[in-house]
C-alpha cells in the first residue's frame, strides 16, 4: 500500500493518554491497539505466530484476560520446543495473568519461564514519545519488552518490517517516521556494512542494543553515523529480565555498580570471571542470585561482558584466551565490519586461533593489527574473508541466530 513520508519527529496531532491509542503499523494494518479487535483467549493459549500481526493481536487479547499466554514464532518451533509446548498445555492448573516465554536453549534444552506484563514493563516512569521499529522475533524477551512498553505508556508506537536487511526496514522506517530502534548489535553491523544511502536520511533519537555482547568500536561507529541519538545498551535475559542499562556510550558498565545494596535496582557481582545478577524484574521462581554463564572482565574501571563462558573461551596450546577479546580487537579495525573468532585444529599444537571476517583490509594488514594488540598465541593464524556477495547471507544468518538467543 502507498506509504506517507512522515517528517522526522512528527507526531499525531492529538496527544493520547491511553496506551491503547498507540499506533501499530504492521503487515498492512495501520491503526491503534484498540482496532486490532482480538479474539478472546482460552484459559491457556499457545499462539504459533506466522507473523508480527498474529503475535501483536495475541498480546492485545491478553489485556484483561485471566488466562495464560505463550507466543512463539512458528519458524522457531523445532522438535525439542514442541515437547516443551506440550508440557505447557497439559496437566497443571492455569496461572492467571502469566505470559510465558521460551528461553533460547543456549545452556541446554529450551525452558518455559513465566512473566507478567508488570515484570516485562521495566521503566520506572513514562518515557519520551517514540515511534519504535520492532525487529525482534515474536515472543522473545526483547519483543515483549517493546510490546509491553507500548501497552503500558502513551506515545509509544510500533512499526514492523519484513526483515533485518536495511533494504527491508529502512524505507519503512523513513516513510513512517520511526525515531527509535531496539535491535541486536548484529542488526546494526549489517546496516553499517551495507553503506545504504538511506542511512544518511535516518535520524533516530533513540538507539537501544541488546541480545549480544556490545563492543566499543560499534558504539563509536553508531555515534559517528547518528550523532543526535541517545545510545543505550541493555544486558537482559528471559530469566533475569533487564539487569544493566547503560547510556554513556561506553561498552560494559562501571565497576561501582557491583555489590550495590539498593534493593530497587538489580544486584551485580563477579565471581571467578562470571557475572551474577540479582533480578528485580525476573521471571517467576528464579533464585535470588542467578549465575549468568557470561564472562566478565575488568577493563579500565568497567566490567566488560565478552560472551558465554563455555563458548567464549579457547584453549590454544594449553593457554586459555577469550574469543571475545580477539573479536573486539578485530572489530576495532576501521575496515572490519563483522568478525567471528574460533579455534581451528592444527598439527602439532592441537589448535590455533582462526577468524572469519567481513573486511576491506587484507589478511596481512589484519595480522599486523592483531600482532600489535594481542599476545602471540591470540593472533589469528587463519582468516576467511567474506566478500560482498555472501555478506548479506552470512550476517543475516548470524542475526537470525542472535535474535533467537535474545529470547
Amino acid at each position: 500500500m502507498p506509504q506517507r513520508r512522515v517528517a522526522p519527529g512528527e507526531r499525531r496531532g492529538r496527544r493520547a493518554t491511553d496506551p491503547l491509542e498507540n499506533r501499530i503499523v504492521c503487515e498492512g494494518f495501520r491503526g491503534t491497539w484498540w482496532r486490532l479487535d482480538p479474539p478472546p483467549l482460552e484459559r491457556r493459549t499457545v499462539v504459533l505466530a506466522d507473523g508480527q500481526l498474529d503475535a501483536l493481536t495475541a498480546a492485545r487479547a491478553h489485556l484483561g484476560n485471566p488466562g495464560e499466554l505463550l507466543v512463539v514464532a512458528r519458524e522457531r518451533v523445532d522438535e525439542t520446543l514442541c515437547k516443551e509446548l506440550r508440557r505447557f498445555a497439559e496437566g497443571r492448573p492455569a496461572r492467571p495473568g502469566r505470559i510465558w516465554l521460551t528461553t533460547s536453549g543456549s545452556a541446554g534444552r529450551p525452558r518455559l519461564l513465566a512473566h507478567t506484563l508488570s515484570s516485562l514493563t521495566t521503566l520506572a516512569g513514562p518515557p519520551p514519545p517514540h515511534r519504535w521499529l520492532l525487529p525482534y522475533s515474536p515472543g522473545t524477551y526483547a519483543w515483549w519488552q517493546l510490546v509491553a512498553l507500548s501497552l503500558a505508556f502513551p506515545g509509544q508506537d510500533l512499526v514492523t518490517a519484513s526483515g533485518p536487511r536495511p533494504d527491508q526496514w529502512l524505507p519503512v522506517a523513513l516513510a513512517e517516521g520511526v525515531d527509535a530502534v531496539s535491535a541486536t548489535p548484529s542488526f546494526w553491523r549489517l546496516a553499517l556494512a551495507s553503506a545504504d544511502p538511506g542511512l544518511a536520511d535516518f535520524r533516530p533519537r533513540q538507539i537501544t542494543l541488546g541480545g549480544e555482547p556490545v563492543d566499543q568500536p560499534l558504539l563509536d561507529r553508531l555515534r559517528g553515523v547518528f550523532p543526535a541519538a541517545r545510545i543505550t545498551w541493555i544486558y537482559a535475559s528471559t530469566e533475569a529480565g533487564a539487569c544493566v542499562v547503560v547510556h554513556d556510550g561506553k561498552a560494559g558498565f562501571p565497576v561501582e555498580w557491583l555489590e550495590r545494596t539498593d534493593g530497587t535496582k538489580p544486584g551485580l557481582r563477579v565471581r571467578d570471571g562470571q557475572l551474577y545478577v540479582r533480578p528485580v524484574h525476573g521471571a517467576d521462581g528464579v533464585p535470588e542470585w542467578i549465575a549468568t554463564s557470561d564472562r566478565a572482565e575488568f577493563v579500565g574501571g568497567r566490567v566488560a561482558l565478552s560472551g558465554r563462558l563455555g563458548q567464549d573461551q579457547l584453549n590454544v596450546g594449553g593457554l586459555r584466551l577469550s574469543a571475545g577479546q580477539v573479536r573486539d580487537v578485530l572489530l576495532a579495525h576501521p575496515e572490519v565490519h563483522w568478525a567471528r573468532v574460533f579455534a581451528r585444529t592444527a598439527p602439532f599444537v592441537g589448535s590455533v586461533v582462526a577468524a572469519e571476517v567481513v573486511s576491506d583490509a587484507s589478511e596481512g594488514e589484519l595480522v599486523s593489527w592483531c600482532t600489535n594488540r594481542l599476545p602471540g598465541h591470540a593472533v589469528p593464524r587463519f582468516f576467511t574473508s567474506l566478500d560482498t556477495v555472501p555478506l548479506t547471507t552470512t550476517l543475516k544468518s548470524h542475526l537470525d541466530k542472535a535474535a533467537r538467543r535474545s529470547g
